[in-house]
């Protein structure tokens, strides 16, 4: 669990040094986030998921909206905290599951990645004025976004790449420092 620890609060680091380094476009959405809901709803013991996943997660979403000149609350976060909670339940569904996990949580990285893409995106169609209210306003929404920006395919791309990224870091981590219990119960035998 320690492993677990260190990692979790190396990435929410590295969410804070993203947005003080400018936050390069070509990274925006590279986040570890998604993945370390997943996982700590995965790995760790059901007492501390609530508290080391989503405490860094609120943590640096404050931090991040005061130093964006941003409200400490806004509209957009209701979608993105609802996505998130789905990637914590895709996780937990997978607690029980110990053949093949790896798979199953890379599995759950792409459903999640899309879940979050889709709701989020759609979510912005809805209440951003910029956009029409139409199929061919909800596509743009989903594909090159709003004039001025990034197209909207990007930030999916970054998602899913990150979200690999992290959930691979994560299992490594505890494929590397976790001992089964039963290995545990034979190291102990005489």
């Amino acid at each position: 669990m320690l492993a677990a620890l260190i990692l979790i609060f190396a990435v929410t680091l590295y969410r804070v040094c993203y947005a003080l380094t400018g936050s390069p476009s070509a990274w925006a959405n590279f986040s570890p986030l998604a993945a370390i809901l997943l996982c700590s709803a995965a790995y760790l013991p059901r007492r501390f998921i609530i508290l080391v996943s989503l405490g860094p997660m609120i943590a640096t979403d404050l931090f991040l909206n005061v130093h964006y000149h941003a409200p400490l609350i806004e509209a957009g976060m209701v979608s993105r905290y609802f996505c998130f909670g789905l990637i914590l339940l895709l996780g937990y569904a997978l607690r029980k599951v110990h053949r093949n996990k790896a798979f199953f949580l890379f599995g759950a990285t792409l459903v999640g990645s899309s879940l979050f893409y889709l709701i989020t995106n759609s979510m912005t169609w809805l209440s951003e004025a910029n956009y029409a209210k139409t199929v061919p306003g909800w596509l743009q929404a989903l594909t090159i976004g709003e004039p001025g920006f990034p197209p909207t395919l990007l930030f999916f791309r970054n998602t899913v790449l990150s979200d690999l990224f992290f959930t691979a870091l994560f299992v490594i981590t505890q494929s590397v420092f976790h001992k089964p219990r039963s290995r545990i119960a034979e190291a102990r035998l005489p």
